[in-house]
């Protein structure tokens, strides 16, 4: 995959993607959504290709992976123009929320990355709940719940750091106001507490497990 890290490649798919730009904004012809679509998907694999031939290059997931999402945003649009509802902002959002993901599973010391990434799929989420209940009052309280359980995973997920017990404060803080949030405004607080219980079962059991070694 060498070609994909080629300059000169890219500096010729920089020009022939602003000329083609240039020519539908004077409305000489129109290229179809596909053609961005595919352009905005070798970008992404353009830039996985650089994080593929050199790890240290975490940082290229990053804009890879988003232009891969961005580009299956508009691969739907033009294929699938009926399609229901409005679905750029989870896959945005979640695509943004799966860099971040593997930036930090590439290398535990990435442990910041936890945070963007739960504020993403907080808000991915937020969103797709706001596509599937679209009368729902309460997708904010989901956010928060959200970063509550991003805070949790700061705590307990692995890094070369330590300890990082602090993050409980957050959790519990915004995992506490989330669910009051959440219970004032709408029923689906019934398949909450159900969730918040395992996760805490889980939590105890691989605190004993780790004891255990």
């Amino acid at each position: 995959m060498r070609w994909l890290t080629s300059r000169t490649l890219w500096g010729f798919l920089l020009i022939a993607g602003g000329i083609v730009f240039l020519l539908e904004n004077l409305r000489i012809f129109q290229v179809g959504g596909l053609f961005w679509a595919a352009l905005l998907g070798i970008g992404g694999l353009g830039f996985l290709s650089v994080f593929l031939a050199d790890r240290q290059h975490w940082w290229a997931i990053i804009p890879g992976v988003t232009l891969l999402a961005v580009a299956t945003i508009v691969f739907l649009d033009t294929a699938f123009p009926n399609i229901p509802g409005d679905w750029g902002g989870t896959i945005v959002l979640g695509g943004i929320g799966l860099a971040f993901v593997l930036v930090y599973l590439v290398n535990q010391e990435n442990w910041w990355a936890i945070i963007p990434a739960g504020v993403m799929v907080s808000l991915a989420f937020m969103t797709l709940i706001d596509q599937i209940f679209p009368g729902i009052e309460s997708s904010g309280g989901f956010f928060l719940l959200g970063l509550g359980l991003t805070f949790a995973l700061v705590a307990i997920l692995p890094n070369p750091q330590g300890s990082m017990r602090w993050a409980f404060i957050p959790a519990g803080v915004l995992l506490v106001v989330g669910l009051l949030v959440t219970a004032a405004l709408t029923p689906l607080v019934n398949y909450a507490w159900p969730v918040v219980l395992i996760l805490a079962g889980l939590y105890l059991v691989l605190r004993a497990s780790r004891a255990r070694r």
